[in-house]
């Protein structure tokens, strides 16, 4: 479905050996032409809901879901701007644990790095080091000095936490209200027609080159 939208280009194979003939014209899809969404569109909650994956959701079995075939995968991938599925698309809790455990010795004891708490100065979630963990600190707390710990201050986060966490962020995606999604599917088909240029044949095709 996805690539029958997609409109071709058409370029030439340089030739590869002297004396040098008249290029010969290869037809592909034209990939480099990419739709994207403009994040500021997911403020209309009219046209989008928020939609949690859970282990064993995919792209095609979610787009059988929400707009009754497969092979609408596609719009759930464009529509939250992913650009490849095995990377942009969160693991399973089982596939996170065995990624973890292949490409680390000791991912639940080793610091991956230190974040703050929220108190005084220090918003939650900043990335700090080690030094600042250990060292002494004095904070202006509702204007009186206070002396802190580096510990009271922020904690070490593991590398599966961190993984953990990265993985969970991804799981909260933006699904097209079926009222919108065919004329989504229009607009992408008209945004990959081109426009009459030098290149132009046709508005399916173009030639480069």
């Amino acid at each position: 479905m996805y690539f029958s939208l997609v409109p071709n280009i058409s370029y030439d194979e340089k030739p590869i050996s002297y004396p040098f003939t008249d290029s010969d014209y290869v037809t592909a899809k034209n990939f480099f032409r990419r739709y994207r969404i403009n994040e500021d569109v997911f403020s209309y909650a009219v046209l989008f809901k928020q939609y949690a994956i859970v282990d064993g959701d995919r792209p095609d079995n979610l787009a059988d879901k929400a707009y009754g075939s497969p092979f609408y995968d596609w719009v759930i991938l464009l529509t939250n701007n992913m650009v490849n599925a095995q990377y942009d698309w969160p693991l399973t809790n089982f596939e996170l644990s065995k990624t973890l455990e292949l490409e680390f010795d000791d991912p639940y004891g080793t610091i991956h790095h230190y974040e703050t708490y929220e108190i005084a100065q220090y918003s939650a979630g900043l990335h700090v080091d080690e030094e600042f963990y250990n060292k002494i600190h004095k904070l202006n707390i509702n204007g009186s000095i206070e002396i802190k710990n580096g510990n009271e201050i922020c904690r070490p986060v593991t590398i599966a936490e961190h993984y953990t966490a990265e993985n969970e962020k991804k799981r909260l995606i933006y699904l097209l209200k079926p009222a919108y999604f065919r004329q989504f599917i229009d607009d992408f088909r008209k945004k990959n027609l081109y426009k009459e240029s030098a290149n132009f044949i046709n508005r399916r095709l173009k030639q480069t080159g």
